[in-house]
Parts: C-alpha cells; structure tokens; sequence
C-alpha cells in the first residue's frame, strides 16, 4: 500500500472516537504531506465537516492560496459530489482513493425555479471579472 494512504488511513481510524464514519484524506505537495483531514461531522455537527473539506481547508491555509494544483489527494472513500466540486475548485491535480462508493447518491435539491434578481446578479458577476481583467 502507497505511504500516503496508510496516512489517510491513520486518518480514518480517529473517527472512531466520535462515531463519524471512518474517512481520512491526506493532501501531498511536491512528496511532503501538507494537510490532513478525517469525517468530525458528527463531533462538529456541521454537514460540510467531510475529511476531503478539512485537508482542503488545511492546505489552503499552509500554503497561504485556494489554488492546490501542484498537489495531490489521498482519500479513504470515493468522494461524495460535495468534495468532488470543492476539489476541482482547488484545482488539485490528482485524486487517489481506496474504497469505492457502494451507491449513487441522489441529491434532490430544495430549489425548484429561478428566482428574481437574475439581471442584477448577472451584471454583479460580469462587472467583477471585467475588473479583475483589466488588472
């Protein structure tokens, strides 16, 4: 077994303390562990405290920026959609998992149609990427 998931899954085993499901991710830049995380959603009781989350939140706190493309991750567990986009939000290069998920988890969002307010935050959003392109 690769080094870096033995890390992840020391990483896992501390759920057990908290009765969180089993899930550590370590994240590696240039071969150095730079962040680790396990499931505290259960210990925290706040949804989003999923291990892929609070490596990416540790590594993006070490290096100082949210853009994690030169490193990679190393998860216990399959990720769920929630950790998938926030791992491509960071960018990061590579993802490596031991555990695929048993079942297809089907998100029914809450929201059903498009609310008001659809021009005013579309020139909200056009008018700060202009900016930022005249930087």
């Amino acid at each position: 077994m690769n080094e870096y998931m033995s890390e992840a899954l020391k990483e896992a085993e501390k759920c057990f303390k908290t009765d969180d499901v089993p899930v550590g991710a370590v994240i590696v830049c240039n071969d150095k562990i730079i962040a680790r995380g396990h499931n505290t959603r259960e210990k925290k009781k706040i949804i989003t405290r999923h291990a892929e989350i609070n490596a990416l939140e540790q590594a993006c706190k070490k290096k100082k920026d949210w853009y994690l493309n030169d490193c990679e991750l190393y998860v216990t567990l399959e990720p769920c959609p929630m950790c998938l986009n926030a791992i491509a939000q960071a960018r990061i290069k590579k993802v490596y998992y031991a555990a695929a998920r048993d079942k297809i988890e089907h998100i029914k969002l809450p929201l059903k149609e498009q609310s008001t307010g659809e021009r005013e935050s579309q020139k909200l959003l056009h008018d700060f990427f202009k900016a930022k392109r005249r930087k």
